[in-house]
């Protein structure tokens, strides 16, 4: 899934177009930058494509997680349920907000499952996110249904699913708050960055300010007339990142095109493959494909077939085993390792245990990415599927 396949002239024109100017801030020098601002135009454009009222350009999808947790007011006391696979960055966000991460089980669709959602809700569930993993959707309308009868907010986490739609509505504008990265491999990339999307207005403002220090960010009167309502930190997006991506932006439907060729491509092969199934999508014509997934009926199956095709030269991802994306593999998370002298989050104050997690507590989830199989799927794949595809027959013929 990844953008920089595709840097080139267009990338170089709108870089060069800022450092003639010399202003890498998005805000203020309006007479130095002539009225050009980059991030301010690629927050609209990308507002636009998704059909949202309000988009917020942010340093790194962590601090669009971050950010949008800020808005909806979540901290200390609260908890938020997201899902045990994702990347680690989805609960690293909620424990620095000061929450506590509540994992949910997978589906077949790798993203949260909603009866499993039900049953993780207290009452001091603040927030609910969703992930859609690995390009595709999570059944978001279910999740919304249930986080409506208990008010909780929704944050979508979108960051592998840029692009990607249901029902032709872009993911990212079902819930209260969408996010989105930008980073050095994903669909669109700016290096580092991220977008918070929201059709709420006071959430746009609150999330706004928070992201630029406090700064007063009043529609009516404009940013910096200091009547600041709240302390913030830094997580703006500079100019060269914000021209980046409105040169990314504009690729985006042909990243996609040919990212499902290639998928199509794959599954094509591995449909020979006996008793083989494939991930479940909600809407398939939505689907970014920036991941390929099938499963195997067993564990035994699943690690044969990868070993065959490791041997052919083609290595898939076994995300059972995968120390970034997988709940089990979170050894700093489930041992409760933290850099500060008191242990927090995992310990209080006075050293007693304030979240503690075991190794075994998704076993839905374990079983499922157990009999996963999955291969990233590139723009760029030309010289890849043959080798993937003659590896996919072997694995057919021999299993």
């Amino acid at each position: 899934m990844p953008g920089f396949e595709v840097l080139g002239e267009e990338e170089k024109k709108e870089i060069l177009d800022v450092l003639e100017r010399g202003v890498l801030f998005r805000y203020g020098f309006d007479e130095q930058r002539k009225g050009i601002f980059k991030v301010a135009s690629f927050e609209k454009a990308f507002a636009e494509m998704c059909g949202a009222r309000y988009a917020l350009a942010v340093s790194s999808g962590t601090a669009a997680l971050k950010v949008a947790l800020a808005a909806l007011g979540v901290g200390p006391g609260d908890e938020v349920i997201t899902q045990g696979f994702t990347f680690v960055a989805t609960w690293e966000s909620i424990i620095d907000a000061g929450a506590v991460p509540v994992f949910a089980e997978i589906d077949e669709t790798l993203c949260m499952d909603p009866i499993d959602l039900k049953k993780k809700i207290t009452p001091k569930t603040k927030a609910i996110i969703p992930v859609h993993m690995c390009g595709a959707q999570a059944r978001i309308r279910e999740i919304l249904a249930i986080a409506d009868q208990h008010g909780i907010p929704v944050i979508e986490d979108t960051a592998q699913s840029c692009g990607g739609t249901l029902d032709g509505r872009y993911l990212g504008t079902f819930g209260k708050v969408g996010t989105f990265s930008f980073d050095s491999v994903k669909t669109i990339t700016t290096g580092e960055g991220g977008m918070v999307l929201t059709n709420d207005e006071e959430v746009y403002i609150r999330a706004s300010e928070f992201h630029d220090h406090g700064h007063d960010h009043d529609p009516t009167v404009g940013r910096g007339q200091e009547k600041r309502r709240f302390f913030g930190m830094n997580y703006r997006m500079m100019e060269i990142q914000g021209a980046l991506g409105l040169a990314q932006l504009r690729k985006l439907p042909q990243i996609l095109e040919r990212q499902r060729a290639n998928q199509a491509q794959l599954q094509e092969a591995a449909g020979s493959i006996k008793n083989v199934s494939f991930r479940e999508v909600p809407d398939p014509e939505g689907d970014t494909a920036t991941f390929f997934t099938f499963f195997l009926p067993t564990k035994e199956l699943a690690l044969q077939c990868k070993k065959i095709l490791t041997e052919a030269g083609a290595a898939p991802i076994y995300f059972l085993e995968n120390a970034w994306h997988y709940y089990p593999e979170w050894e700093h998370l489930i041992e409760g390792k933290s850099i500060l002298r008191t242990g927090w989050p995992f310990r209080d104050e006075a050293g007693g245990i304030r979240c503690s997690y075991r190794k075994d507590a998704l076993s839905q989830s374990d079983s499922i990415m157990s009999r996963a199989i999955t291969y990233p799927i590139a723009i760029q794949m030309d010289n890849q599927i043959p080798t993937i595809r003659d590896a996919l027959n072997k694995a057919a013929q021999e299993l």
